[in-house]
């Protein structure tokens, strides 16, 4: 993989060329101190990789990739954010720009620790890069798609998952509410759970504003992201959707047409509240497969206390969070989406999830609501 390191700071230039150079199969071909440079290396050299800094002389991170996608340029963006509610803030912008993922400078005081904070950020979502353009390269050479395998067999073998890559997946109303009805009884969901990570942010802002104002049972999130990024998040996110979008708060009670957002930095989970209102706790007790917030921490908690009352979705992102939370809401009924390959940024936690037989519908993001809100409401969105 052939890479451009664009940033303003000779230090952090220096320090992610050298970590990128150490890794297997990449290459570091150029180097930028400002936007315009940037701009320029990516047009002379055509890497498959640009690394942006969001704050730089000429033009900052946005200005770039709005040239970028103006120019026609292809090439992925991996943004490189200063940890800061502005950096925050302008991540998630220049995450719905296309940028693919993000990850933040370590405050950090020494050169050796900042250089293995910043290998341990780099090297998975590279290798996960790498995949990407290996398998679109394969496709695109191909002269024929190979035929898509279904899920895995889900906990209740009578019923396999429907896998639906294409227009296909407009199962008719009725028998969307069987298949519903006969996998996780007769209860409607309480409340739709979702765990995403690399890809997240646009998922979300596909997926939340296709579902209805008054949808009628709370929304909650786990998306891998550090502190103070959630919040810019929610705002982004509510000023696209008819539900009320927030970063959750310790001791609130669940309230419908809300989606809550684990907090960056901290573990979310679900316990019984007064008068049987369902109340959120926000914890610092330590990550879950390396995640805080972790996706499976929630799942595990609504498992244990809420059995068979929600729907789980499950969408793009590396590793396997979220994959042991399902198997426990599956034990008790919960009905289980995740989004299939072709649209994820990473085809990771739902292919977990698939590969452990614990998805009942695998769907293209662009489908997935629809679903929810038969599940819930008993008609599509």
């Amino acid at each position: 993989m052939r890479v451009v390191v664009a940033d303003d700071s000779a230090l952090f230039r220096r320090l992610i060329t050298t970590v990128l150079a150490s890794l297997p199969e990449v290459e570091v071909v150029g180097q930028a101190a400002n936007g315009k440079q940037a701009l320029q290396r990516v047009h002379e050299l055509t890497p498959d990789l640009l690394t942006l800094d969001m704050e730089m002389p000429e033009l900052n991170g946005l200005e770039v990739l709005d040239a970028l996608q103006k120019s026609g340029e292809n090439v992925a963006v991996l943004i490189i954010s200063a940890f800061t509610h502005q950096g925050g803030r302008l991540t998630i912008q220049a995450l719905q720009k296309g940028a693919f993922d993000f990850i933040t400078k370590p405050d950090l005081s020494g050169l050796e620790q900042i250089r293995e904070a910043l290998r341990a950020e780099l090297a998975p979502r590279l290798k996960a890069q790498s995949l990407r353009f290996k398998v679109r390269n394969i496709l695109r050479n191909s002269t024929a798609a190979a035929p898509i395998h279904p899920a895995a067999s889900p906990v209740h073998p009578a019923a396999p998952p429907i896998h639906a890559a294409s227009p296909t997946w407009m199962t008719s109303l009725e028998g969307i509410n069987t298949r519903m009805n006969r996998l996780a009884g007769t209860i409607k969901p309480e409340m739709v759970l979702i765990g995403v990570s690399t890809g997240g942010p646009n998922a979300l802002a596909g997926l939340l504003p296709a579902l209805p104002g008054d949808l009628g049972v709370p929304v909650l999130i786990v998306q891998h992201m550090p502190p103070l990024f959630t919040q810019s998040l929610a705002e982004n996110l509510t000023a696209k959707c008819a539900l009320q979008v927030c970063e959750a708060a310790h001791g609130e009670n669940l309230e419908p047409n809300t989606v809550y957002i684990a907090p960056g930095g901290r573990q979310m989970r679900l316990a019984p509240g007064d008068g049987g209102r369902k109340m959120i706790q926000i914890t610092d007790d330590p990550p879950e497969n390396n995640c805080r917030p972790s996706v499976d921490y929630l799942f595990r908690s609504v498992a244990n206390q809420f059995s068979g009352r929600a729907m789980a979705v499950i969408l793009t992102g590396m590793g396997s969070d979220g994959m042991l939370g399902l198997r426990l809401l599956k034990r008790h009924g919960c009905f289980v989406i995740a989004q299939d390959e072709p649209s994820c940024v990473v085809y990771g936690m739902p292919k977990a999830a698939v590969d452990a037989g614990v998805v009942d519908m695998v769907l293209p993001l662009e489908a997935i609501a629809g679903p929810i809100v038969a599940a819930i409401q008993g008609r599509m969105a």
